[in-house]
Order: C-alpha cells, then structure tokens, then sequence
C-alpha cells in the first residue's frame, strides 16, 4: 500500500506541475517612449498605444508595459530600467522595442542619442533578450503627423528607421515597420481628417487641457488604437508567435 500511495503522489505531483506551466501566461514587454507608454487619468485623452494593444489577447497572455516618457534608448538604459526587465525575462516571452522620437532630439541634450550610439543600444536590448531565450521585435518609430503643402505625409524618422531597418536583418531579428505602417494611415485620413487620430482640439472640450492641444505626436484613444491594430496586422501577417493569442 506504501508504494502504492508514493506511486499516486507521484503522478499527482507530476500532473500539478503540468498544470502550473499551463497556466503560466506568456508575457509580452513593451519598452519605448510616450507614443507607447500608458498614461495616468490627468493625461487623458492622451494615451499610448500600448494601452489598447493589452486589449487585444485572452487570458494566456499578459502585456507589461514598460515605455516611459520622454526616454531614449540611452536613458532608458542609464535610468536603470532596462536591467529590472532582464532579471524578469522568461523563456518563451517577447519584448517589443520601440525608440527614436527623444533619441534623435538634438534641442533635447539630455535624451539626444546618436544614430550610431542608438544602433548600439537597439543591439544592447537584442542581446540580452536573446540571452533569456526571449524573442525581441523592433519597431521603427511611428510616425509624427507633418504633412507638406500637397497635403502629402512627410518621413520624420528616415534615418533612425533605417538603422533598425539595418539592425534587424543583420541580427535576423523580426521588425515592424511602424514608421511606414503609420505614414500610410495618415495620409489615407488626409492632412485635416488625421487630427482625429491625435491629442488635437480646440479649447473647452477637455478638463484636462481647458485651452486644447495641438500635438502631432501623441495619440488620443482612438489613434493608439488604431496603431495598436497596424502592429496586430504585423503580427499576423509575419506569423510572429503570437497570432492564436489575439481576440479582437
């Protein structure tokens, strides 16, 4: 009966392990800036489109969003909030990379980074993703909204673009081209129409900004979601991992 009873233990522990991997979710980490980051209640409108982009999977995936304002690749690394990301890094997880509006900052000194200095960070982040057995996806950045006389979207991130455009075929690594992705978007809405996609208002329609907004950077709800929908596509259409995990 003894051996009978540790046999029965044995399998019921065997099983239970089972389980918990079972049930562990799979964690998607999104590092980057404000146009991915979440933001606090008194910001609202304004949000990033890492807020809606949590919306999108069931239960087997959890979204830990890890953008900061106003970071570039270098502070994001001098501030120490990359190395926590790391140390929690967990087989089988993704992390979404996202940088370049507050790297190519030159008026910013504080946050500038050069296009070599932020190759070598975008390699930083690869590296040490890998090194977990964790899968990285860079992103180029989303685009600004500018748009030229002809009513024609104008490029704001070409050269950063195109160092992760180069990165990421030297390092066989996936990549979202959301820089174009987002261009394509504004342009299909127009120079005018494409102010719905921002945090851009006139005065009294907001208790958070009584004298309205006008920002061609920073997304409004309806904006974050949509580029939060051009990075599923992506996903999707690249067969990244991740598709039979999405619900909307």
């Amino acid at each position: 009966m003894a051996v009978i009873r540790i046999y029965i233990l044995a399998i019921v522990f065997i099983l239970s392990s089972f389980k918990l991997t079972e049930d562990k979710p799979l964690t998607i980490w999104l590092i980057g800036d404000s146009t991915m980051a979440q933001k606090p209640t008194n910001k609202f409108p304004e949000h990033g489109w890492g807020m809606p982009f949590a919306n999108y999977f069931n239960h087997a995936v959890q979204v830990k969003n890890k953008a900061k304002n106003g970071r570039s690749t270098r502070t994001f690394l001098q501030e120490n909030l990359w190395q926590p990301i790391v140390d929690s890094l967990q087989e089988g997880d993704y992390v979404f990379i996202q940088f370049g509006h507050n790297d190519e900052s030159q008026k910013h000194p504080d946050r500038y980074t050069s296009p070599e200095d932020y190759r070598i960070n975008l390699l930083e982040f690869i590296n040490e993703t890998k090194a977990k057995k964790a899968t990285p996806i860079l992103l180029t950045p989303v685009s600004r909204r500018y748009f030229d006389k002809e009513g024609k979207i104008k490029q704001t991130h070409l050269l950063y673009s195109d160092v992760v455009r180069v990165l990421a075929k030297e390092q066989n690594v996936m990549v979202i081209d959301l820089d174009e992705k987002s261009r394509n978007l504004y342009q299909q809405f127009g120079d005018e129409d494409s102010k719905l996609l921002f945090l851009d208002f006139p005065s009294g329609l907001h208790p958070n900004y009584p004298e309205g907004a006008k920002d061609g950077t920073h997304f409004n709800e309806y904006g974050a979601r949509r580029i939060a929908e051009l990075v599923l596509q992506e996903i999707k259409k690249q067969q990244i991992g991740l598709t039979t995990y999405i619900v909307k």
